[in-house]
Formats: C-alpha cells, sequence, structure tokens
C-alpha cells in the first residue's frame, strides 16, 4: 500500500545506517536499492554540489522505482550564479541530464541564497516562466521572513505560478546547545530563519533539521505531525524530509515521524522493514 505523503532524507548514502537500517553487510552500491524499498522520496542535495554523470543517472534511473521521488536541486552554479534569467540554458542542461528520471524528479528544487534580495524577485518570475516544470523555492534572506511586503510579493509570484514555497523549519537543531562539532558545522550553516508552512500547491515541502537526541525532536515534529495530517486530510499530497546534524540519525527520525503520523491517522501503514540478520546468525552460530 502506498503512502499519502512523501518521506524521505537528504540522501541514502549513509555508512552509519548499516547500524539499524540497511543490512550490516549492505554494500554502497546497494544503498538507493534498500533506501527505496523503505522511503519514497529523498532530497536531491548531492546535485547541489555536482552534477552527477549521465552513467550515475541512468543507473539511479533503472534503480528507482516508478512512483519514487527525486527532489533534484538546481546546482549551486545555477542558483547562485547570477542573474536566474541567464542560467536559463544551464537550467536545460542540468533537466536533459536528469531526463532518464522522467516524472520521478518532481519538483525540482531551486534553492537561493541569503543574497537573493526582494529586488531580485523579476529574476525569480522570468526563470518560472521559462522553465514551465513543477518547482519548488527555497529563499533565506531575511525580508523574506518579516511578514511584510516582500514577503507578500514573494509568495503572490509563487502562488500565481503554482510554485511551491519550502519551509525549512531548523528550530530543533539551532535548540541544541551541543558542542559537538557537526551540530556547530550544522549551526553555522543552516538558516536560523522561522518556519513558513506553505500550501500553494498540492504539494507542500517541509525541510525539517533535527536535534542529535531524537527524544528532544519530539516537540518539535508534533505540530509537523498534525500539520502533514491535516494536509492529507484536504487532499494533498505533502512532502517532508527529516534531517540531523550529521543525517547518521536522519533515517531513525524519519521513521519516528511516520510512527507519529500512524497514530494521527489511524489506517496509515507501518514503513516497510528491511530484513537485518540477527547477530548470532551474523556470527555463524545458527
Amino acid at each position: 500500500m502506498r503512502l499519502p505523503y512523501y518521506l524521505g532524507c537528504p540522501s541514502w548514502s549513509e555508512n552509519a545506517w548499516r547500524d539499524y537500517l540497511y543490512p550490516p553487510d549492505a554494500k554502497p552500491a546497494d544503498f538507493l536499492n534498500l533506501y527505496s524499498q523503505v522511503f519514497n522520496a529523498v532530497e536531491g542535495n548531492t546535485t547541489f554540489y555536482a552534477s552527477p554523470a549521465a552513467s550515475t543517472v541512468q543507473r539511479w534511473a533503472e534503480i528507482m522505482p516508478e512512483h519514487f521521488r527525486f527532489t533534484a536541486k538546481f546546482p549551486g552554479d545555477i542558483s547562485h550564479g547570477g542573474d536566474l534569467r541567464e542560467q536559463l540554458t544551464a537550467a536545460d542542461t542540468f533537466l536533459q541530464l536528469l531526463s532518464p528520471l522522467g516524472e520521478r524528479v518532481s519538483p525540482l528544487w531551486l534553492q537561493l541564497s541569503k543574497s537573493f534580495t526582494p529586488h531580485r524577485l523579476p529574476e525569480l518570475a522570468g526563470f518560472i516562466d521559462a522553465l514551465e516544470r513543477p518547482l519548488a523555492v527555497e529563499v533565506r534572506h531575511d525580508e523574506f521572513f518579516a511578514k511584510g511586503d516582500s514577503e507578500r510579493r514573494l509568495n503572490r509570484l509563487l502562488l500565481d505560478r503554482g510554485v511551491e514555497r519550502i519551509c525549512l523549519d531548523p528550530r530543533a537543531l539551532f535548540s541544541c546547545t551541543s558542542t559537538d562539532p557537526s551540530v556547530l558545522h550544522a549551526q553555522s550553516k543552516k538558516p536560523r530563519v522561522p518556519p513558513r508552512p506553505a500550501a500553494f500547491t498540492q504539494f507542500p515541502q517541509v525541510r525539517f533539521i533535527g536535534h542529535p537526541q531524537l527524544e528532544a525532536n519530539d516537540p518539535f515534529l508534533e505540530p509537523w505531525v498534525e500539520k502533514i495530517a491535516m494536509w492529507i486530510e484536504e487532499g494533498r499530497t505533502p512532502y517532508i524530509f527529516l534531517h540531523t546534524a550529521d543525517n547518521l540519525l536522519a533515517a531513525k527520525l524519519a521513521q519516528r515521524f511516520h510512527a507519529k503520523l500512524m497514530l494521527r491517522l489511524p489506517g496509515l501503514p507501518p514503513l516497510p522493514e528491511l530484513y537485518r540478520e540477527p547477530a548470532a546468525e551474523q556470527l555463524g552460530l545458527l
């Protein structure tokens, strides 16, 4: 039974997940196949930093199920490379590269930098109008979170074009006072912005950046359990991606979220569980 929403993590290639999600002897080449048996979506974080080789995309296309969703991010060279309207040729090249994945790349993500200010909104409008593909946009400039004219103009631009506004919620991460290097690194990289749970389309998009202690996320997760449930009840198909500072526990956090959503939505099926050999069997004792 398919889920009425999309659930996933920033990537599938975490070796540490062999401790609790993947079989202990799983090879990295098997991770995508294993991941897609449990989760039905993944953030396209990797494509922000570098475009994959065509052979890699072809391999993904052979592994990803048809119902799977890969929210590929436009490379930073495009989203952070100056006037967006001048990046359309590069954007088209990127789309051609991902074409073997078909509808599994939906929506595309455009992550804009903090330097993308309100006066650049005409660029965004021109880019969207020329693209003509399902798209979601993440903004980081403070004025887009000030509940003033700039935020209203952004929201109207996206709403009128059927483009989703990605909601980033880093509150759990910033509630952590740990001096662990991975936490400090994540806090230095993630913008400290208030969440904006938009639903401009049928496919709301949420990125939840979690606390490294799973239980500490619960008070921050509960509102999202309710919001995702409400969107599902409205007939929408939301996406939510769960992160932790180093993402070692991201899959556990996603499982935790789904378990809470099952309590809110009776009848929601559990996530599949991959077979993991019992410890005794691993040691050849059975």
